[in-house]
């Protein structure tokens, strides 16, 4: 059986390449010569070979596209400079050459390669970071149906709740309705996480670059701004989030993302992988995630979609099997639930989601005014709120008793909570 390989070399050895790969007996054969990386993809979609060897400095050449090939059954052996070798690693390719190494070379990696082929070709995974003894930060993902059920607000007070404990980075990565930056009063029309998500496609985002694109809030978290518009959400492909979380986890000890509602891509489809996802970064964030903080809100409509989002999260398979999932109620309040709102939340979930110890976050609207007009958190401008009690709460579910000792705090109790959060996982 002939393997065919897609070539896309900008060097003069090109030609002695195809010599090489077509010579009687190799059992390989250059299908196509590609002038530029978009007609390697047209070729690599159609199907016509399931190698490719690339020149590492073909302009276009990133990330996305080595997962878009990947997921078409495509494997590439990048041809690159031996001082480009840790860009290019990252990039995802399948195997390294160097330039310097000559064609005799280039011929035998990609015959060692085509003998090797798996069955199954896997996309690029992030690259693997140096093991420097120092434990690697985790993910919490803020999610939730529909419905703005106060994901955003989630998000940013629980950041501000964990910065407590040590270095935070909060994550603006909703694609649909961006609002991390009006919460808390940022003039900041800079997309950081669109910057880093192009660092990171094109092999160069490391800890210190992530850093540089992040600004520190006043009292609080590292922020990473997110989208200025909804339209730009092709800009964020999950083949370069990937690494952002990974160099995320090196960056902070817990980082803190807020997406967006949508996961309704197929997952295993059509597309496979290959064309980009209206989700992708929700995707991205959900599969990355150590912990999902999964909001709903306390009404009959808001309960109802907060139960289908659970559903629809279960069957979806998007998040790691280790991930920890925490159920928040938010605006907890008896005029849209009736008597004993606590009570009816509960027991509505633990009837039709099988929920148990959900985090109830009470309906302070006057708190939560302030917060936004300030341009704050609540611990910063209600710090005996019964809804920041309650967002306390749960960064001590999230992070858990084992942080809190090791960072050697002892947290006082602020009397008159609604719901002492349990410290068992819910859902």
């Amino acid at each position: 059986m002939t393997t065919g390989v897609l070539l896309a070399l900008t060097g003069p050895d090109e030609a002695e390449l195809v010599s090489l790969l077509d010579a009687p007996g190799t059992g390989l054969q250059v299908v196509r010569r590609c002038a530029d990386v978009p007609e390697v993809v047209a070729a690599g979609l159609a199907g016509l070979g399931s190698l490719a060897v690339l020149s590492a400095e073909l302009p276009g050449l990133d990330r996305p596209v080595l997962r878009q090939l990947a997921g078409s059954g495509v494997r590439t052996v990048l041809v690159a400079a031996e001082e480009d070798a840790e860009r290019c690693r990252a990039l995802g390719a399948t195997t390294v050459t160097w330039e310097a190494a000559g064609a005799e070379e280039w011929a035998r990696v990609v015959a060692e390669l085509a003998g090797s082929e798996p069955a199954v070709v896997a996309a690029p995974a992030p690259p693997v970071p140096e093991d420097t003894g120092d434990p690697a930060g985790r993910v919490a993902v803020v999610w939730g149906p529909r419905g703005s059920p106060g994901r955003t607000t989630v998000a940013v007070n629980l950041a501000q709740e964990l910065s407590d404990r040590g270095e935070v980075l909060l994550v603006d990565a909703d694609t649909e309705a961006p609002s991390v930056t009006q919460v808390l009063g940022v003039l900041d029309e800079t997309a950081g996480l669109a910057a880093a998500a192009r660092l990171a496609g094109d092999g160069r985002l490391d800890a210190g670059s992530l850093r540089s694109l992040t600004r520190r809030l006043e009292r609080g978290p590292r922020l990473l701004t997110g989208l200025t518009r909804a339209d730009r959400w092709r800009e964020l492909p999950a083949a370069s989030l990937d690494v952002v979380w990974e160099r995320a986890r090196e960056l902070a000890g817990w980082t803190v993302v807020d997406v967006g509602a949508g996961i309704d891509d197929p997952v295993g489809g059509l597309t496979g992988g290959i064309a980009p996802r209206r989700h992708q970064a929700a995707l991205s964030a959900l599969g990355a995630a150590d912990v999902v903080v999964v909001v709903g809100a306390a009404e009959p409509v808001g309960m109802h979609r907060l139960v289908m989002a659970l559903q629809e999260l279960s069957e979806s398979g998007v998040t790691a099997p280790h991930a920890q999932r925490v159920v928040v109620v938010n605006r907890v309040r008896g005029s849209a639930t009736g008597a004993s709102p606590e009570q009816a939340v509960v027991e509505s979930l633990a009837r039709f989601a099988g929920v148990s110890a959900p985090v109830l976050v009470p309906d302070d609207r006057p708190a939560l005014d302030r917060a936004v007009l300030r341009g704050a958190t609540l611990a910063e401008v209600a710090p005996g709120s019964r809804a920041r009690t309650a967002l306390r709460d749960l960064a001590e579910r999230v992070a858990g008793p084992a942080a809190e000792s090791r960072a050697g705090r002892r947290r006082r109790r602020t009397p008159g909570r609604v719901l002492r959060a349990g410290r068992t996982g819910a859902g």
